[in-house]
């Protein structure tokens, strides 16, 4: 196989512990397929995620801020929650890869260890995945909300929102643990993330099976659900349209509009999600079924690279879209204060 193609890895890792890349069919089967020197192309990839996770840190830690600000942390719970997922993710992306950086060699316990949290990227994909089980509840809630509006003040109790919280946390957790800690190995100092299969069916299946739950299930969700807001919306304002003239409650309409700007933030970020991440689910999927499928690094850092590149766009969506975090973001803007009237 040539040195330039990329090998089996697995979306949740993707695997880049220096520059090596690696087929496994089995636990005593792993072999290195590439140089154990990072190349000038690594490094750059390297670097470059290492911006964008700086970069969507401060941008997360600023929207934050706003929610805060605005009050919205205590009246959208979910969204609060997706928005410190996506700070996790952030902190998490520097961290794992500016020790990738270094290119250390692994050794002992330590090394160990640093491979099966940090260089595999098993603690950044926790939150990478927790964030997406949140966005799948934030979705359900909009449904409820708008399509059951009698209904959702049973089902959308505080202690049930706050246990879809968690089970985000856990679910994260747990799935990616498991996985990585079984499928990830220390070979000659060097880590082997997410492909350590014991056999290339049980490969197959967990390929199949996540390619189904994270991006099949989550985009049939989101078309289900925000369809059926859509039109709900819709008719509602042709009915509020037809009675125009009786006059509508101020309050009535503010919600309204708070709802609406809700609802048009998270449909920008789910069709970001579908976007972004569709490559390398594909990606994952195609590397587990078929052995011998091979890509370009330059083809991998770019579908690795967009699949990234979300954690850090994200905060950029909410503070065009989202309107309370908006306002406190534009009197953050010294110029806006300074043209103020005194």
């Amino acid at each position: 196989m040539p040195e330039e193609s990329s090998t089996t890895t697995s979306h949740l890792s993707v695997v880049m512990t220096t520059t090596d890349q690696l087929q496994s069919t089995g636990a005593d089967s792993v072999t290195s397929l590439s140089s154990s020197h990072a190349g000038a192309a690594d490094l750059y990839f390297q670097s470059a995620v290492v911006i964008i996770g700086i970069v969507g840190a401060a941008a997360n830690a600023l929207i934050l801020y706003a929610m805060i600000a605005s009050k919205q942390h205590k009246k959208q719970l979910l969204i609060f929650n997706q928005n410190v997922f996506d700070l996790c993710s952030s902190l998490l992306l520097i961290i794992t890869y500016a020790v990738k950086l270094v290119g250390l060699r692994l050794t002992g316990i330590v090394g160990y260890w640093l491979c099966m949290l940090l260089l595999n990227e098993n603690l950044l994909w926790c939150s990478i995945n927790g964030s997406v089980i949140n966005l799948l509840s934030i979705t359900v809630e909009r449904y409820l909300k708008v399509v059951h509006p009698a209904r959702s003040k049973n089902w959308l109790r505080r202690w049930v929102i706050l246990s879809a919280m968690a089970f985000a946390w856990i679910a994260g957790l747990v799935y990616n643990m498991v996985v990585g800690f079984l499928t990830s190995a220390v070979v000659d100092g060097v880590c082997y993330g997410y492909v350590v299969w014991n056999s290339h069916v049980a490969a197959v299946a967990h390929g199949i099976w996540n390619f189904t739950t994270f991006l099949v299930v989550v985009i049939f969700t989101f078309i289900f659900c925000y369809g059926r807001i859509l039109y709900v919306i819709r008719r509602q304002a042709s009915v509020m349209a037809g009675h125009a003239t009786q006059g509508s409650s101020a309050t009535q309409t503010h919600s309204n509009q708070v709802q609406s700007s809700v609802i048009k933030t998270m449909i920008l970020v789910s069709a970001f999600y579908v976007i972004s991440g569709t490559p390398v689910y594909v990606y994952f999927l195609l590397v587990n079924v078929k052995p011998d499928f091979t890509l370009l690094n330059t083809g991998y850092y770019i579908i690795v690279f967009i699949s990234f590149f979300y954690i850090c766009a994200n905060p950029f969506v909410y503070a065009v879209k989202f309107d309370p975090v908006r306002r406190i973001l534009l009197d953050l803007i010294p110029c806006r204060k300074s043209q103020e009237p005194g």
